[in-house]
Protein backbone atom coordinates (compact mmCIF):
# COMPACT_ATOMS: atom_id res chain seq x y z
CA UNK A 1 0.00 0.00 0.00
CA UNK A 2 1.10 3.28 -1.12
CA UNK A 3 0.71 5.89 1.42
CA UNK A 4 1.64 9.57 1.71
CA UNK A 5 3.01 10.09 5.32
CA UNK A 6 2.71 13.61 7.02
CA UNK A 7 6.02 14.49 9.03
CA UNK A 8 5.68 16.60 12.12
CA UNK A 9 9.01 16.91 13.90
CA UNK A 10 10.25 18.25 16.97
CA UNK A 11 14.19 18.11 18.43
CA UNK A 12 13.35 15.27 20.63
CA UNK A 13 10.60 13.32 18.60
CA UNK A 14 8.99 13.28 14.86
CA UNK A 15 5.65 12.10 14.27
CA UNK A 16 4.17 10.84 10.93
CA UNK A 17 0.62 10.68 9.93
CA UNK A 18 -1.28 8.75 7.30
CA UNK A 19 -4.38 10.53 6.36
CA UNK A 20 -5.21 7.31 4.41
CA UNK A 21 -5.09 4.98 7.35
CA UNK A 22 -6.97 7.25 9.66
CA UNK A 23 -10.15 6.58 10.21
CA UNK A 24 -10.64 9.18 13.66
CA UNK A 25 -10.76 7.26 16.64
CA UNK A 26 -9.37 10.08 17.94
CA UNK A 27 -6.86 8.47 20.65
CA UNK A 28 -4.55 11.14 20.10
CA UNK A 29 -6.61 14.01 20.33
CA UNK A 30 -7.66 12.75 24.07
CA UNK A 31 -4.53 11.57 24.93
CA UNK A 32 -2.74 14.67 24.41
CA UNK A 33 -5.01 17.68 22.88
CA UNK A 34 -2.25 20.11 23.13
CA UNK A 35 -0.07 18.03 20.76
CA UNK A 36 -2.88 16.33 18.13
CA UNK A 37 -5.34 19.61 17.13
CA UNK A 38 -7.79 18.70 14.68
CA UNK A 39 -8.34 21.95 12.74
CA UNK A 40 -5.30 23.54 13.13
CA UNK A 41 -1.99 23.92 10.96
CA UNK A 42 0.22 21.97 11.41
CA UNK A 43 -2.65 19.65 13.26
CA UNK A 44 0.45 17.61 15.04
CA UNK A 45 2.97 19.83 17.56
CA UNK A 46 4.54 17.18 18.86
CA UNK A 47 7.19 20.77 20.60
CA UNK A 48 3.83 21.19 23.01
CA UNK A 49 4.83 17.39 25.25
CA UNK A 50 7.64 15.60 26.47
CA UNK A 51 8.75 12.74 23.65
CA UNK A 52 7.99 10.49 25.60
CA UNK A 53 4.14 11.53 26.80
CA UNK A 54 3.90 11.43 22.91
CA UNK A 55 5.50 8.35 21.63
CA UNK A 56 2.74 6.56 24.46
CA UNK A 57 0.23 8.56 22.93
CA UNK A 58 1.04 7.86 19.16
CA UNK A 59 1.31 3.87 20.65
CA UNK A 60 -2.14 4.48 21.33
CA UNK A 61 -3.41 4.48 17.40
CA UNK A 62 -4.93 1.40 16.80
CA UNK A 63 -4.61 1.97 12.84
CA UNK A 64 -0.90 2.50 12.26
CA UNK A 65 -1.94 6.14 11.05
CA UNK A 66 0.41 7.78 13.65
CA UNK A 67 3.97 6.31 14.18
CA UNK A 68 6.98 8.21 15.37
CA UNK A 69 10.81 8.01 15.99
CA UNK A 70 12.88 9.34 18.92
CA UNK A 71 15.60 11.83 17.85
CA UNK A 72 16.42 12.29 21.49
CA UNK A 73 17.91 8.77 22.02
CA UNK A 74 14.75 6.85 23.45
CA UNK A 75 12.78 3.82 22.80
CA UNK A 76 12.07 3.11 19.34
CA UNK A 77 8.50 1.78 18.76
CA UNK A 78 8.27 -1.78 19.94
CA UNK A 79 6.36 -4.55 18.26
CA UNK A 80 4.43 -6.33 20.28
CA UNK A 81 5.37 -10.08 20.24
CA UNK A 82 1.90 -11.19 20.40
CA UNK A 83 -0.35 -10.52 17.29
CA UNK A 84 -4.09 -9.76 18.44
CA UNK A 85 -7.17 -9.16 16.95
CA UNK A 86 -9.92 -7.05 18.19
CA UNK A 87 -12.98 -6.57 16.92
CA UNK A 88 -14.56 -3.25 17.83
CA UNK A 89 -18.52 -3.86 18.07
CA UNK A 90 -19.96 -2.49 14.88
CA UNK A 91 -16.77 -0.60 13.78
CA UNK A 92 -13.35 -2.92 12.68
CA UNK A 93 -10.90 -5.29 13.40
CA UNK A 94 -8.11 -3.56 15.20
CA UNK A 95 -5.07 -5.74 14.38
CA UNK A 96 -1.51 -5.40 16.74
CA UNK A 97 1.66 -7.24 16.70
CA UNK A 98 4.07 -8.27 13.29
CA UNK A 99 1.30 -7.90 10.88
CA UNK A 100 1.32 -8.30 7.20
CA UNK A 101 -1.63 -7.75 5.04
CA UNK A 102 -1.12 -9.53 1.52
CA UNK A 103 -3.35 -9.57 -1.54
CA UNK A 104 -5.19 -12.83 -2.59
CA UNK A 105 -2.34 -13.32 -5.07
CA UNK A 106 0.06 -12.88 -2.24
CA UNK A 107 1.47 -9.72 -2.97
CA UNK A 108 2.47 -7.73 0.21
CA UNK A 109 -0.26 -4.95 1.12
CA UNK A 110 1.01 -3.68 4.53
CA UNK A 111 3.36 -4.37 7.18
CA UNK A 112 2.82 -3.13 10.27
CA UNK A 113 2.65 -3.35 14.11
CA UNK A 114 -1.06 -1.61 14.11
CA UNK A 115 -3.65 -2.08 11.45
CA UNK A 116 -7.86 -1.51 11.27
CA UNK A 117 -9.39 -3.68 8.89
CA UNK A 118 -13.09 -2.70 7.89
CA UNK A 119 -16.08 -5.68 8.09
CA UNK A 120 -17.32 -4.66 4.35
CA UNK A 121 -14.90 -7.78 2.86
CA UNK A 122 -13.35 -5.10 0.81
CA UNK A 123 -10.34 -4.53 2.53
Amino acid sequence: MSEKRHVFESPAITVTWSRRRCIHVAECVRGLPAVFKPGSIPWVEPAQAAAERVAEVVRRCPTGALHYERRDGGAAEPVPEVNVVVPDPDGPFYLSGDVEVVAQDSAPVVRDTRIALCRCGAT
